[in-house]
């Protein structure tokens, strides 16, 4: 597997969230508008990179007795630097995402990149891969996140994009898109249709294979 494919393949083929099924907590809660979720997204791709740089650093010095609580502690650090600054930047997202970054150090999206990738292979691909699963993990929240923005306030980063009918305009807010289920609904029908991509592909390659 070529070095660019630990980059694109966890965008949409092995997404992090729609076929893992990893880190569904912060994608469910901090999606309710785009600017939270992009600095979610930038958070876990610096843990995760940092992280994995650093296990896969380590990975031949970590004893099997304590190797979970060292990668906690790793992620832990990471996590308590990246809170800090984002507390100093924007305070008030800080005070939103207020738990969830926190949480970042249980993600499951850091830890099992961190166990069943950074372990076994060398800084450079754990590297990519963690950037690459950032980046599918990324991809997905802020598509959530414009989604419920958009259609249930009219706003993207809190710019007016639809005029709302009390203003003269068109548009209703929607509050279904306010409340964490309507992130719930969105997800499913993302892996519905991830999902019904890859059989309707490897159903054409198997027929593929025959007619060969």
């Amino acid at each position: 597997m070529g070095a660019i494919s630990y980059l694109t393949k966890p965008i949409l083929e092995n997404n992090p969230i729609s076929v893992q099924i990893l880190g569904l907590c912060s994608a469910l809660a901090i999606t309710q508008s785009l600017f939270p979720a992009l600095i979610m997204a930038t958070a876990v791709t610096c843990v995760l990179s940092f992280s994995n740089v650093v296990i896969s650093s380590l990975r031949h010095l970590l004893p099997s007795s304590i190797r979970l609580i060292l990668e906690m502690t790793i992620i832990a650090s990471a996590v308590i630097v990246v809170d800090e600054i984002i507390k100093i930047v924007a305070p008030e997202i800080s005070q939103i995402l207020s738990v969830f970054v926190g949480l970042i150090v249980t993600n499951c999206v850091v830890l099992g990149r961190a166990e069943g990738f950074a372990l076994i292979h060398n800084m450079k691909l754990s590297l990519l891969d963690a950037i690459g699963n950032g980046l599918g993990y990324s991809f997905l929240i802020i598509l959530i996140a414009i989604i419920r923005e958009l259609f249930g306030r009219g706003t993207l980063l809190g710019k007016v994009i639809f005029t709302p009918s009390s203003e003269g305009g068109w548009f209703l807010e929607n509050q279904f898109m306010s409340l964490p289920s309507s992130a719930f609904f969105i997800l499913g029908i993302f892996v519905w249709v991830v999902n019904s991509q890859t059989v309707n592909s490897q159903a054409s390659k198997r027929t593929s294979d025959r007619n060969v």
